[in-house]
């Protein structure tokens, strides 16, 4: 009996507060249709992935850990991490004019030119014997040897010269380039489809500048920034802007220069999973890939650029960075 007291008393309580209320307006049981917006997440990034595809940047950063080096007072060679596919070279003297060359097993030897402090270059050859030869200028192309060293490279990373940035393709996690290439990737769900997406924005976006073209200096390196920035370049720049961006996703490329025709150019190849190196980049229409560089694509009509490329016979790959 007292249970059931208490039982109904606890009703009655309740019965009271509901009809206190709805008398003070507090509660109501007629349907409102009301607006609930969902609340955003503070720490969430709009560039983030929706799709299968992880875009985040994966720029490497190369070291001169001075675990294997050569030189002297006015340079030094760091070779610890031949295996990744570079060196590094720091010209410490005062000339103002100093050269880089470095010549792989296969007989091909580039030229860099030197600025002061630690700079990356690839070995283009693989594995292999190398020389590395740092050049000071005496009078016009006249040029004394300041340091030449020779040295085997076993590379292990055999994507990791075209993976790295250098001085040709030259990026960090702080370039605009990388985080455009982000934005780009966010709802991409293969390499592939971020390679077109790659392609269409460079074209899109950066115009041929013929005056720079007509006016450009030997030894010339692009700032991928300042191109994207500009909106205008040359061949190279157009080829670095795109192989900082895709290498900056974590697909192999390289960079090329060479003969189009008979223009001295640059374009690129790239590595996809599954597929291998599609060279002379790119254009894919969903089942076979046309070879096409991006520069020609951008400023050639897509008849001219068909009847120009043909089966690649046109382009002639002397250098690759």
């Amino acid at each position: 009996m007292k249970k059931n007291r208490i039982l109904i008393s606890l009703f009655s309580i309740a019965s009271l507060l509901l009809m206190s209320c709805a008398q003070n307006g507090t509660a109501s049981t007629v349907s409102q249709d009301v607006r609930l917006d969902d609340e955003p997440v503070a720490f969430a990034d709009s560039s983030a992935s929706s799709s299968a595809r992880d875009n985040t940047p994966a720029c490497l950063v190369p070291a001169a850990s001075g675990k294997t080096t050569y030189g002297n007072s006015l340079a030094l060679i760091d070779a610890s991490n031949t295996s990744e596919g570079y060196i590094m070279v720091n010209y410490k003297g005062s000339n103002p004019k100093v050269k880089l060359q470095i010549t792989g097993s296969d007989g091909v030897t580039y030229t860099y030119s030197l600025h002061g402090g630690y700079e990356t270059f690839p070995l283009s050859a693989g594995s292999g014997s190398y020389k590395a030869a740092v050049y000071e200028n005496v009078t016009g192309n006249q040029y004394s040897t300041a340091f030449s060293q020779t040295f085997t490279a076993q590379i292990t990373n055999t994507f990791g010269p075209y993976l790295y940035p250098n001085q040709y393709v030259n990026f960090n996690d702080k370039s605009q380039v990388v985080t455009e290439a982000v934005q780009l990737a966010a709802n991409c769900d293969t390499d592939l489809d971020v390679v077109t997406k790659v392609y269409n924005y460079v074209t899109t976006n950066i115009t041929y500048d013929h005056d720079k073209a007509t006016n450009v200096q030997s030894g010339y390196t692009p700032d991928v920034d300042k191109i994207l920035a500009s909106g205008t370049g040359i061949c190279l720049d157009y080829s670095a802007v795109m192989a900082s961006m895709l290498r900056s996703q974590g697909i192999p490329t390289r960079l090329e220069v060479g003969y189009a025709g008979t223009a001295y150019h640059a374009w690129i190849s790239t590595h996809i999973t599954d597929i291998g190196w599609v060279n002379g980049i790119i254009q894919f229409d969903g089942t076979s890939w046309s070879l096409m560089d991006p520069t020609f694509a951008a400023n050639s009509s897509e008849s001219s650029l068909k009847s120009f490329i043909g089966n690649g016979s046109n382009y002639k790959t002397k250098y690759v960075y």
